[in-house]
């Protein structure tokens, strides 16, 4: 097969590992877990007072030595590990507001660290399975008052069975009533409320982001390391199942991988605890963390800025209120750097598209259990295709589309591209891109409308489609593929006359030049790959 007739098809799929620098890798058997082992009467008893007097930090350091005792991941010694419910209340402790944005002391906020320290430590030591994180991680619904289903209080003494204690709750509201798994109703209630905070409430989402780094690492490992025909019982099928059979649940769950933090996104994605956003007032020097930024790092024990007082804080109100209403920035025809402020920093947007990779994964393996995957792509496409260009474009780029296998990242880019291509253009096949198909049926082709939006996405997605190709296989330049990609240039600036105008906006001309300045880059950009491609030849 020579490089102009190639399938994205033959190329060995790709998988991310949770809390890695995000780049793809090809798919390996997973990890050497070490065994889980339950933890003995004694101990479990003294994590239990540990909890039920609020003294979170004794209890998780007492955990972390007892989990990392036998040595490193590559150990054959069984690692003991708490049971369930223990697992559940660490979760919340690890987000809680009263431990996190408003905690009252260094040790409250100290306990919120070594949770999620503690969660990602037993994630990478024996794995979702081991851990049974099946039963921890499970959404109850507002207003449960146990996770155990009426299981009476824990009592101590020789009347306590040690075989039953493990079914026993925890006298402690944040273990039940207050617990994050009794507060949301569901999986995609949090990931929902979550991204609505990188857009609107970015001390939350400094939170919510480690939360959703463990969560999503989680359901990628527990799905990996299943072996074929057992997929259907991973955790993020149980999390699909959870939801109401038919379209209805399948959008939402899209649009919560999608919230932006609009009126619409924040009145049905609400926040999980009653005023959570709420921060506590600090009026002294001593503040809880020392003043400066750092990089959030969980596996090195760095949470960043963490519940810093900084004087930045009203430039980030600023800004966040820019992005929500970008009638209030300057006017410029310099396209915007960072298209995803949209959707969040370039983390939450990470996050968003390791989420939709998952979704592909199963709607590929297992439609029955979610739904097909022409279908899903559907549901992404209206959700991609209205986004603003400078966060299409980004969403769109190769270094973003990494975390889907490569033939995905190629069937997501045309389905895309078809839905603005003109209706003229020769209909593409979505299941291998060659020279000649994009040569014909994708380069020299303007929009199915006039206006500027929709012929630079197009554009965008000319581009990737290029990129995706030469990356793998490379571009043989030819005359004819410099003749197609110039009248397609040619042709799509030529057909954009207008600006739509989008919701909210005052009038239509405001970011006519923004619009057109993306248009002409992008062309830009296409004739850059070829000219790579071209050297290359030489």
């Amino acid at each position: 097969m020579t490089s102009s007739q190639f399938s994205f098809r033959t190329v060995p799929e790709m998988h991310d590992s949770p809390f890695s620098s995000g780049a793809a890798t090809p798919r390996t058997p997973h990890p050497q877990y070490r065994p889980a082992k339950s933890l003995p009467y004694e101990l479990r008893e003294h994590c239990l007072i540990y909890f039920e007097e609020g003294l979170y930090s004794q209890a998780l350091n007492l955990l972390l030595n007892l989990t990392t005792a036998g040595g490193s991941t590559s150990s054959t010694k069984p690692a003991f590990i708490p049971p369930p419910h223990h697992l559940a209340l660490i979760s919340t402790l690890a987000v809680h507001p009263s431990l996190t944005t408003r905690a009252k002391t260094a040790e409250k906020l100290e306990a919120a660290n070594l949770a999620i320290k503690y969660l990602a430590f037993v994630n990478r030591t024996v794995g979702p399975m081991n851990a049974n994180v099946q039963d921890a991680f499970v959404f109850l619904g507002p207003g449960t008052s146990s996770r155990r289903g009426g299981a009476s209080r824990r009592t101590t003494g020789g009347n306590v069975s040690p075989e039953k204690e493990d079914f026993e709750i925890i006298d402690v509201e944040l273990a039940n009533v207050s617990s994050l798994w009794a507060r949301a109703e569901d999986f995609w209630h949090v990931v929902g409320w979550g991204f609505n905070c990188s857009v609107v409430h970015k001390k939350r989402w400094e939170r919510w982001q480690m939360w959703l780094e463990y969560m999503v690492g989680v359901l990628e490992d527990d799905w990996w390391m299943r072996p074929a025909g057992e997929q259907g019982n991973s955790l993020i099928v149980k999390y699909l199942n959870a939801e109401d059979h038919g379209t209805v649940g399948e959008k939402r769950i899209v649009r919560a991988i999608f919230a932006d933090g609009s009126p619409r996104s924040l009145a049905e994605f609400k926040e999980v605890w009653s005023n959570e956003t709420r921060e506590r007032k600090t009026n002294t020097k001593a503040d809880i963390v020392k003043k400066g930024t750092m990089k959030i790092n969980i596996e090195e024990g760095e949470y960043g800025d963490y519940m810093q007082s900084s004087e930045d804080e009203l430039e980030d109100d600023v800004v966040a209120e820019s992005v929500i209403n970008p009638h209030l920035k300057s006017d410029s025809t310099t396209p915007r750097i960072d298209g995803s402020l949209l959707l969040g920093s370039s983390p939450a947007l990470q996050l968003r598209l390791r989420l939709v990779a998952i979704l592909v994964l199963v709607a590929k393996e297992l439609p029955d259990k979610f739904v097909s995957y022409p279908n899903l792509c559907d549901i992404y496409i209206t959700h991609i295709r209205p986004l603003p260009l400078p966060t299409f474009s980004l969403l769109l780029s190769p270094p973003y589309l990494r975390f889907l296998q490569l033939g995905e990242q190629s069937d997501l880019v045309q389905y895309i591209a078809s839905s603005f291509i003109s209706t003229s253009a020769p209909r593409m096949k979505f299941d291998d891109v060659d020279q000649d198909i994009l040569e014909r049926c994708v380069l020299p082709w303007p929009a199915n409308t006039t206006s500027i939006d929709d012929n630079a996405k197009l554009g965008a997605c000319v581009e990737t489609l290029l990129r995706l190709f030469n990356n793998v296989a490379g571009l043989q330049w030819t005359h004819r593929l410099q003749i197609c990609a110039e009248q397609g240039i040619k042709a799509r600036e030529g057909n954009a006359t207008h600006r739509r105008k989008r919701k909210g906006e005052a009038g239509s001309g405001a970011g006519t030049e923004s619009d057109r300045a993306w248009l002409e880059t992008s062309g830009k950009r296409i004739l850059g790959v070829l000219e790579m491609a071209k050297q290359k030849r030489k």
